[in-house]
């Protein structure tokens, strides 16, 4: 089952041609002014998406301009290609996939079959393998080769493979109960190995190895030095690793894997029956609910886990059912495309105010930015508008310390989402006003939203006694869009919501620009050509890159190089 690429260009749309038009009356136009004349604007664009609260009052765009955007997604086709992607339909056209990701997360007891193959029964295999598997863990039944109980579990990956599990284990900290710890090693840099193995007990760790073709650079570089470092480590310790057979029975104890390639994953050592497998239709940034969570769910367990494959589902069926004038990510999407091609953003910052939530940004410039940097459209063409925005950010309040000045008084249009809880994990009240941080946080959380969407006129200033030397200084000009998210906590179930939420304003974007949102040839190109270059910079062969700058760069390299 396929679907053919969209012929219509975007720019060739009616509704495409409305908004430029009606951008010329609507630029100059202040939030204050949209707020005063839309008396049920907050309540007209206050969704609940699953477990999110989200508030689109603050972005920058009226009535009007969402109406058309709507059209516009209508017009592209987004509910017919919203409704291919969730049935199978091959969507990545370029290497003939479907974009399953949301089949990882159909409730055990819902069908759901693509082309006769029973894709829900396959899924729901996978994650009771896991289930066994992470119980054993945390009960103790599993145990290393010398009989201790595994403490340490290692994910071995890069790019999806590291990225999704990695924020969601810092993410989802409190729910850590086994006492289990998640480590994640992706980097090719030696320190990024080095620094986890300072922390290890060889007799008491596990190294997951996450690769789904099992021939990554960057990962079987680093599964093969965690071996290493394994045998040597347990002989130091008299664990006999001489023979091929001892050498076998502690890589079965402390490794297994999580890929589609049998044979190579037997090579390596680890036992079949403890490998993961998962399916050509999930993209690594799309791969967090699949086997490539195998540590998060060793971290947090199989019931947390489960919860947040819930908190996913709920804002798939969100996106599938919801009219595109209520529908959140729908609406998120075309906002996206609204300050990108007509206002000229040209990146969009992210805000979690939540520590345990730190890495999301970092998780967020992947699922983006690799979904969305095409400038070519399914069908080869140029797209012939800007396409993919730069994604940022940081926690606040350490935010607001860094960078929020640009934001508030500086010249580019930023939107941005703030992301918020309404209550933490543990209460800390200082003393001696009795104030709780969680309030003083949250207070920040709103006042920035606020001051962002109205500024500070020179007439308040004035009103305030402010000295008019300083009033120029003092001004805040506002109409900087952001979007409020809300939830009740940060819980495996509304992680699961921010990360389906994010899936889909991404597809959003793709669909109206025509583009690829599930292939990465960049980055494969790039790839190569590190291989092409390794024997120049080993100093095996000649320097001939082919341009001057990187024939004298690697030759400045091979000359100050010591070969330890």
């Amino acid at each position: 089952m396929s679907i053919p690429p969209n012929p219509q260009r975007v720019t060739s749309t009616a509704p495409w041609q409305e908004l430029q038009d009606y951008k010329e009356s609507f630029v100059g136009t202040t939030l204050r002014e949209i707020f005063d004349q839309e008396a049920t604007r907050v309540e007209d664009m206050t969704i609940q998406a699953g477990p999110l609260h989200i508030d689109l009052s603050k972005n920058l765009a009226d009535a009007r301009v969402m109406e058309l955007l709507v059209q516009l997604g209508e017009a592209m086709g987004l509910p017919e290609y919203r409704d291919a992607m969730m049935a199978g339909a091959t969507v990545n056209t370029t290497e003939n996939r479907a974009a399953l990701h949301t089949a990882l997360r159909v409730p055990v007891d819902q069908d759901f079959q693509v082309d006769g193959v029973d894709v829900a029964a396959d899924v729901h295999e996978v994650l009771g393998r896991m289930r066994d598997f992470c119980r054993d863990l945390r009960s103790g039944r599993w145990l290393g080769v010398t009989g201790r109980t595994i403490k340490q579990v290692v994910n071995i990956g890069i790019g999806g493979s590291d990225l999704g599990p990695s924020m969601a284990a810092a993410a989802l900290r409190p729910y850590r109960t086994a006492g289990i710890e998640p480590y994640f090693v992706s980097n090719l840099d030696p320190a990024d190995l080095s620094a986890a193995l300072d922390d290890l007990d060889p007799e008491s760790c596990l190294f997951v190895i996450s690769s789904k073709t099992f021939s990554t650079q960057e990962t079987l570089v680093n599964a093969r030095a965690a071996k290493q470092w394994l045998l040597t480590e347990l002989e130091r310790r008299g664990v006999a690793a001489d023979t091929s057979a001892q050498r076998q029975a502690i890589i079965e104890k402390h490794f297994v894997a999580v890929s589609t390639n049998r044979e190579a994953v037997t090579e390596f050592g680890i036992d079949p029956a403890n490998m993961f497998g998962f399916w050509d239709w999930v993209g690594g940034r799309y791969s967090v609910d699949s086997a490539i969570g195998l540590t998060l769910m060793a971290a947090i367990g199989p019931q947390d886990f489960d919860q947040f494959l819930a908190g996913l589902h709920d804002v798939d069926e969100h996106f599938r059912t919801a009219p595109l004038h209520a529908n959140a990510p729908a609406l998120m999407g075309l906002l996206s495309v609204w300050y990108r091609d007509f206002l000229g953003s040209q990146s969009h910052a992210v805000m979690p105010y939540s520590e345990d939530l730190r890495e999301f940004p970092d998780y967020l410039q992947q699922l983006t930015m690799e979904s969305l940097g095409k400038s070519v459209r399914l069908d080869g063409s140029k797209v012939g508008v800007p396409t993919g925005p730069v994604y940022w950010g940081a926690p606040g309040t350490n935010g607001q310390h860094a960078f929020f000045q640009l934001l508030h008084q500086g010249t580019q249009l930023i939107p941005s989402d703030f992301i918020g809880f309404c209550n933490p994990h543990g209460e800390v009240t200082t003393q001696p006003e009795g104030t709780k941080m969680h309030d003083m946080l949250m207070a920040n959380f709103f006042a920035q939203t606020r001051v962002l969407a109205f500024g500070r006129t020179a007439e308040e200033l004035r009103a305030a006694g402010t000295p008019e030397e300083l009033i120029p200084h003092k001004e805040m000009p506002g109409n900087q869009p952001s979007t409020t998210i809300l939830a009740d906590m940060l819980t495996p179930r509304s992680l699961g919501g921010l990360i389906a939420l994010y899936e889909h304003i991404t597809f959003v974007q793709s669909v109206i620009w025509g583009i690829n949102a599930f292939d990465q040839w960049g980055v494969e190109f790039g790839k190569l050509q590190a291989s092409d270059l390794l024997p120049a910079v080993r100093g095996t062969a000649a320097v001939a890159a082919g341009d001057g700058s990187t024939d004298a760069l690697i030759s400045f390299y091979r000359q100050h190089r010591n070969e330890g």
